[in-house]
């Protein structure tokens, strides 16, 4: 199956059934997502038990990796497909208190609310090198 190329950079590691892809917008450290490589994904009702059984794993694994990186204090997990109709999930650690990774610091400004990407739309941008440098260390703890 032939994927848009804008997933390229951001592959994590790529399974059988799904992608694990960090999220471009690092305004929370660690945000990454699972998305479904079959073309006609739309609904988690209507998932295989193998592309289920996958997906538990990837969850399972990815939270560990996180954990050991930037120990957050819990996790959200948001499948909403509101902006992009397609079958996703998304990842997202949160933190009580700051973190720090390539000597930046990373602020849950949010930590404690309902979980609302639009609040963070003004967050600061973080460089593209710095979101490989996450995305590499994920790695590292995946394999």
């Amino acid at each position: 199956m032939k994927w848009d190329k804008i997933f390229d950079p951001y592959v994590v590691k790529e399974y059988k059934h799904w992608m694990l892809c960090i999220h471009q917008n690092q305004f929370i450290l660690g945000r990454v997502y699972i998305w479904a490589k079959r073309e006609d994904s739309l609904d988690f009702a209507d998932i295989t038990e193998e592309e289920r059984d996958e997906l538990f794993e990837i969850m399972k694994n990815g939270k560990e990796a996180l954990t050991k990186l930037f120990q957050p204090d819990l996790f959200n997990w948001a499948a909403l497909g509101n902006g992009t109709y397609h079958m996703h999930l998304h990842l997202i650690p949160r933190y009580k208190t700051p973190r720090k990774f390539n000597g930046l610091e990373f602020k849950d400004v949010e930590w404690g609310k309902r979980y609302n990407s639009a609040t963070y739309e003004g967050a600061p941008k973080i460089s593209e090198q710095t979101v490989q440098d996450i995305k590499k260390a994920i790695q590292g703890e995946l394999s």
